[in-house]
């Protein structure tokens, strides 16, 4: 059995501001995330071409003791909290496959997302068949609701309803502003299927159901932090973004050798 969601969010930004938005957002979050022999590591990040798709390939090393529930750490051994995360971004559309080499085929996190320049009034937008789609619970984030984020992940500079970006001119957004868009802002929605194995007994439906929070919370707070960091990459190119990569891979790497552990950690187990 797998556990299957998909999660839609809404943003005031046009697919292609996202593009760059996403990828900007992703080296910024990667740092906040790693110190202490834990965090990110890139290995690969080039472009592919298969059966006629083509985007950027990259292949990072997730290290996570901190960062996973207490009982998972105590029957977890030495070396099994590192996890691979191998993605294929030929956006509009992205496809990501989380595993975990201790585990083998009895753990997999598949994220596949579709961004599309609508309100998220689509249904089966990745095309699932009518038995499958009927299991698929969807759920709606909204980034300007302060009550779907965690008290200890909160920060003011991170609010879309108390930012304003100046370069922009969007925000704050008001608990109705998807009916209150300006009609010259764009929008757009990313429609992220998470699939879900972890076949352990006793634990499946326990720990199944703590990635899906740990799914809406990375993309609850990724979504709020990619539209509060707006005048910061409004504006780029991506040959701007791949060079941003280039530097954030070696910064990545001497940040995991140094420092405290940072960032998010299992808040709720």
């Amino acid at each position: 059995m797998v556990l299957i969601k998909e999660y839609r969010v809404v943003l005031p930004v046009s697919v292609e501001e996202y593009q760059v938005g996403q990828l900007y957002s992703v080296a910024e979050a990667s740092k906040n995330e790693t110190g202490g022999g834990e965090g990110i590591e890139v290995l690969k990040n080039e472009p592919y071409e298969k059966d006629g798709e083509k985007g950027q390939y990259t292949h990072k090393i997730y290290h996570l003791k901190s960062k996973v529930p207490g009982y998972v750490k105590m029957i977890a051994p030495e070396g099994a909290l590192v996890f691979h995360e191998k993605a294929w971004n030929a956006y509009p559309y992205c496809r990501t496959i989380v595993t975990n080499e201790y585990m083998k085929d009895d753990f997999m996190i598949k994220i596949e997302t579709w961004h599309k320049p609508d309100m998220g009034t689509v249904e089966n937008v990745h095309d699932l068949d009518e038995q499958t789609w009927r299991t698929v619970e969807v759920v709606p984030i909204d980034i300007a609701n302060k009550e779907e984020v965690a008290p200890a992940d909160y920060k003011p500079e991170e609010d879309p309803a108390l930012f304003h970006s100046a370069k922009t001119d969007r925000g704050p957004l008001g608990p109705e502003w998807k009916n209150e868009l300006k009609t010259d802002c764009p929008y757009m929605c990313a429609y992220k299927l998470v699939t879900v194995k972890f076949r352990w007994w006793g634990l499946q439906t326990k720990v199944e159901s703590f990635i899906h929070r740990q799914e809406k919370r990375i993309f609850t707070n990724f979504h709020r932090q990619l539209f509060c960091w707006i005048d910061k990459w409004v504006g780029l190119t991506m040959e701007d973004i791949r060079r941003m990569e280039e530097e954030t891979q070696k910064e990545l790497e001497e940040m995991r050798q140094k420092g405290d552990v940072r960032g998010t950690s299992a808040t709720d187990e």
